[in-house]
């Protein structure tokens, strides 16, 4: 048996802010993380109505440099690099030969022989080996830049009014999946127009010894626009409302993406093909037992990852992340079900504690994005 108190837990640069902010702190992926502040409710309520600042300094960041730069991430990732130009991010996802998905990831290319991966804060070794193993022929060196590299995400419909007085880039021509490296009340950032939570937003990248004088300062003047330290339990419920998938829940090593209705960042027919083509494309042939979809439960309840999914009183699924909905005022969940059953409007049963609470599966995402277009 594991001492669990025997764990080193890693700090992210905002410890002692995190303390004096009163946030309620817990292990998450090896790290020491706020899960809440004033509460999940109210700081989901918070991005959706105005603006939240997130501490995401455990994500990871690795470098990759090198003439053969475009051709190794082509052939590492599922989503077609080549479309990328200077200044953009890709979504994409790194697969085993098998199909099975290493992580889901995002691509910022500076230039065609260099780039960088934000990946998983759970998979930051595993996907670095990964990385490193795949190198072969390639001219390219792959750096794992994580532990210098600090992250904030500023996200909000007041995100671009808080940060534009104190930016030297004009964020209003920040389109939507694209970065600027810039500077943040005087710090050096890569400012990134994405998010995790379906608002529109930027995601901060800087030196990690720089994070806690940027994230006060941005907490001192975002005060007059509604500001509020944001922890991981809202995070997820924020992701949850758009139907992002979560590493470990809605992909995994063992689950075809293509299943997880990802084949939007899988270019099966992309020249060069990539690692886990041939069984991707098997999959699609196959088709699949099980799809992932949205579920809204019909009444008052809470459903939560691994409970089972009911037709008439047979197992037909399992949820595979669940929450409370503070938009909708429901119990929501992203479900594998039966393919038969994988479509909008079907009534389904979902086992909460030995009850069973009626269900029905939605069209994601369960409510309106806010993204910038």
């Amino acid at each position: 048996m594991t001492d669990e108190s025997a764990v080193v837990l890693k700090n992210t640069p905002l410890l002692e802010l995190h303390k004096e902010l009163g946030a309620k702190m817990v292990p998450f992926a090896g790290w020491y993380m706020p899960i809440q502040y004033a509460g999940v409710m109210e700081e989901h309520r918070c991005v959706r109505e105005s603006v939240g600042m997130f501490d995401v300094s455990h994500m990871g960041e690795i470098d990759v440099k090198g003439p053969g730069a475009r051709d190794y991430l082509q052939n590492l990732t599922t989503n077609d690099v080549d479309k990328m130009t200077d200044g953009s991010v890709l979504y994409s996802l790194m697969c085993y030969e098998n199909g099975g998905v290493v992580d889901d990831l995002l691509i910022y290319r500076w230039s065609p022989e260099h780039y960088f991966l934000c990946v998983n804060a759970s998979n930051i070794e595993k996907d670095f080996q990964w990385a490193s193993e795949q190198m072969k022929s390639f001219d390219v060196k792959v750096t794992d830049i994580s532990t210098q590299t600090a992250q904030l995400a500023i996200q909000g419909k007041n995100a671009e009014a808080l940060l534009q007085p104190a930016s030297d880039v004009a964020l209003d021509d920040l389109q939507y999946y694209h970065f600027k490296k810039g500077h943040i009340y005087g710090t050096e950032c890569i400012i990134s127009r994405t998010g995790y939570t379906g608002e529109d937003g930027f995601e901060l990248y800087l030196e990690a010894e720089k994070a806690e004088a940027l994230a006060r300062k941005i907490l001192e003047d975002g005060k007059s626009f509604g500001l509020q330290p944001i922890g991981l339990g809202a995070r997820d419920t924020l992701r949850l409302e758009m139907g992002y998938a979560l590493y470990g829940n809605e992909i995994s090593a063992n689950a075809s993406p293509l299943s997880a209705g990802l084949g939007w960042v899988i270019k099966l027919d992309k020249e060069g093909g990539f690692i886990g083509r041939d069984a991707l494309c098997a999959d699609k042939a196959k088709g699949f037992e099980r799809r992932l979809v949205g579920v809204k439960l019909e009444t008052r309840g809470v459903p939560r990852s691994h409970y089972r999914v009911l037709k008439d009183g047979v197992e037909v699924g399992e949820v595979a992340s669940g929450a409370f909905s503070p938009s909708l005022n429901a119990g929501i969940a992203l479900c594998y079900v039966s393919t038969t059953l994988a479509r909008v409007d079907e009534l389904l049963d979902i086992e909460i504690r030995s009850n069973t609470f009626p269900a029905k599966v939605v069209k994601l995402p369960f409510i309106p994005s806010s993204v910038k277009k």
